[in-house]
């Protein structure tokens, strides 16, 4: 089968083809970075209002660089939640009315199991597995047992992961996304320098907790005035790297051998991060435990991920249809009603 792909659940206006759920034809993200980083953040308004402009360049050129046309194409995948509600309901409406016009099957997928299934784009990975779903909005613990079979094992309890390290660069003054910017300086810096907490370490669940890791940083930095760009700045953010890393790495883990599953997937923005990606691969493979991590652009949000529980889905005939609505809150282990129909 051959989808289009559309994904608008923030503030990446994204669309792709892809043949089969695998082989990727095209692949085309338009950021809206530079429209929110004067406040420090995504402004859910600006971006609707992006995405509106932007997604019908974003289909043409993924269509051109795909080189078919929509006369090609067999199906349609959208992100239908979670997600801010504007943006969502832009691609939503756009791919209801491409399906409509050209009569097509379409279909809504999570966009939490479209990270969590993106590997499958560069390789095969056997279920089940345990996966880390770690970005701005999110980070959960989940047993995969195939796709459309989720099971949540643990979840943050306050800030996500990706979010606290956004809030702490807003805190030191670095420029949006402040995520980027925290590894960048981290890699000259010494994670051993100041001391940070390590929440839910050894509480022997596997959910985490970042507002107090947030909270020591901005308790340090008063009584310890950060100079600009200095190596004061870059030994802070790698502490406090190294202390969000700790955890992650620790609970990821520990659920695998908890489950008894020797395999792990990382997906979601913060995948991206380099001591993430370091230290997730040191100690997996101290443990024997096969991991699996995306190519940063994979990590990122994208629509081909998308492509692969679409396929899947509309292969097998489970469509939703032009009542599909866009879904802010939409918890991933609810999708197994949709298999087991």
């Amino acid at each position: 089968m051959l989808l289009l792909t559309i994904e608008t659940s923030c503030d990446e206006t994204a669309a792709a083809v892809v043949r089969d759920g695998r082989t990727v034809l095209s692949s085309i993200v338009a950021t809206q970075v530079k429209d929110h980083a004067i406040y420090g953040g995504v402004v859910p308004e600006i971006a609707s209002r992006k995405h509106l402009e932007t997604i019908p360049v974003v289909i043409d050129e993924a269509l051109r660089k795909a080189s078919v046309t929509l006369d090609a194409i067999e199906g349609v995948a959208v992100t239908q939640g979670p997600g801010l509600a504007g943006a969502l309901l832009v691609g939503t409406a756009v791919a209801k009315a491409i399906a409509y016009a050209r009569r097509l099957p379409i279909v809504g997928v999570n966009h939490i199991e479209g990270h969590l299934l993106a590997i499958f784009l560069e390789r095969e990975v056997a279920f089940p597995f345990v996966a880390l779903a770690v970005s701005g909005g999110h980070t959960h613990l989940y047993r995969v047992d195939g796709i459309g079979r989720y099971t949540t094992l643990g979840q943050t309890l306050d800030d996500a992961a990706g979010e606290a390290f956004d809030k702490v660069a807003k805190l030191l003054g670095l420029p949006y996304p402040g995520g980027v910017q925290i590894d960048r300086l981290a890699v000259e810096g010494d994670p051993t320098r100041i001391t940070f907490p390590r929440p839910l370490l050894h509480d022997g669940s596997f959910n985490f907790s970042f507002s107090g890791l947030k909270t020591a940083v901005l308790n340090h930095v008063r009584k310890n005035p950060v100079q600009d760009d200095g190596q004061m700045l870059r030994d802070l953010c790698a502490s406090f790297q190294r202390a969000a890393c700790d955890v992650l790495v620790a609970k990821t883990l520990l659920a695998a051998e908890t489950e008894g599953i020797g395999r792990v997937v990382v997906a979601g923005g913060v995948a991206c991060n380099s001591a993430l990606r370091r230290d997730m691969a040191r100690e997996a493979a101290e443990r024997g435990i096969e991991l699996a991590i995306p190519s940063p652009p994979l990590c990122s949000d994208n629509a081909a991920m998308l492509a692969v529980p679409g396929d899947f889905y509309l292969s097998r005939g489970i469509s939703d249809g032009l009542a599909l609505d866009a879904l802010v809150n939409w918890p991933l282990d609810t999708i197994r009603k949709r298999v087991e129909a």
